[in-house]
């Protein structure tokens, strides 16, 4: 008998659900059990607080609700700014980071010296924590003693600028934040894409008179189009629900110019103790992080490969 042969047999006389299946799922469980204790659990419990009365220091029971707050959250104005705020945060961050990530990516991609150097340098802001990077931007757009605004003043260019306070300023500040402290991880993305691509066929562009943005539209982005479609949508998520920073910065002011909608919900939860509404308003940031998922899922199915 054959070893091709007895496998046959052994893979035809096997009975379904065997030993061995029940083996491969007690190895996944030391990785399901956290996913589904933080993270399915506390979304099915907001889930469920979202359909009731909950506030912080109440005495009598928590009632349900059912759909209250969420036809309160269709007539609150305030929150529906939030989220045109946190829409315009998502993109301004999510788009110049990709752009300028990508230029970094073919910086650091190219045979330069000390690259291994730069390479390290590239991706400090994103070893450094929301918070530390808060506080260090703060003092960059600090009025009267802030690095920028000396600058600015040596270089003829203006007067103190209260950045982070001007209602007209303060957006565009968090946003320039943004995108410096996400930046190195999508370039850390798109440089691994760009190094998976084959030099032979930027050897075979140039050899048939490609020039450099022949080559990029023909044969890089083609080869890196996977790699920055799936950061794009994962940085947009990450940005949408951006908290640390924004808080540290400005704490949604002034004037909720810069709320984003997590800061809004963390107000009404710990501040007014509103936790059933501050609730429903997590529901529905999930709900539109799922749309947003749904559609970039339903895109690379239709694309196939190619995506």
């Amino acid at each position: 008998m054959t070893l091709a042969t007895a496998t046959k047999r052994s893979a035809r006389g096997a009975p379904a659900g065997r030993p061995a299946d029940h083996g491969a799922w007690f190895l996944v469980l030391p990785a399901l059990i956290p996913i589904l204790v933080l993270s399915v659990g506390p979304l099915l419990y907001g889930i469920a607080l979202s359909f009731t009365d909950a506030q912080s220091g109440r005495t009598e029971p928590t009632q349900w609700v059912g759909a209250l707050n969420f036809q309160d959250l269709l007539h609150d104005t305030l929150f529906w700014e939030s989220f045109r705020i946190g829409l315009l945060w998502a993109f301004g961050v999510t788009v110049p980071q990709f752009l300028l990530a990508l230029g970094l990516a073919l910086l650091l991609n190219q045979n330069l010296r000390f690259r291994w150097l730069a390479r390290a340098l590239a991706i400090i802001p994103w070893a450094m924590p929301e918070v530390v990077v808060g506080i260090m931007w703060r003092l960059v757009y600090h009025p009267d003693a802030g690095v920028l605004n000396e600058t600015l003043a040596n270089l003829g260019l203006g007067e103190g600028q209260d950045w982070l306070t001007g209602t007209s300023t303060a957006l565009l500040a968090v946003i320039v934040v943004g995108v410096w402290a996400g930046m190195p991880q999508t370039t850390v993305a798109l440089l691994a894409g760009l190094q998976n691509t084959p030099r032979e066929l930027h050897e075979a562009a140039a050899m048939d008179g490609a020039g450099a943005w022949r080559r990029f539209t023909t044969v890089t982005w083609p080869a890196i189009k996977p790699v920055a479609l799936a950061i794009t949508a994962l940085n947009f998520i990450w940005n949408f629900n951006s908290f640390a920073l924004v808080y540290v910065l400005t704490q949604g002011g002034p004037g909720g110019r810069t709320r984003l909608p997590m800061l809004f919900a963390y107000e009404e939860a710990f501040r007014y103790g509103q936790f059933g509404y501050a609730a429903a308003m997590g529901c529905v940031m999930v709900a539109v992080i799922s749309v947003i998922l749904a559609v970039y899922l339903v895109g690379r199915l239709k694309g196939g490969d190619e995506a």
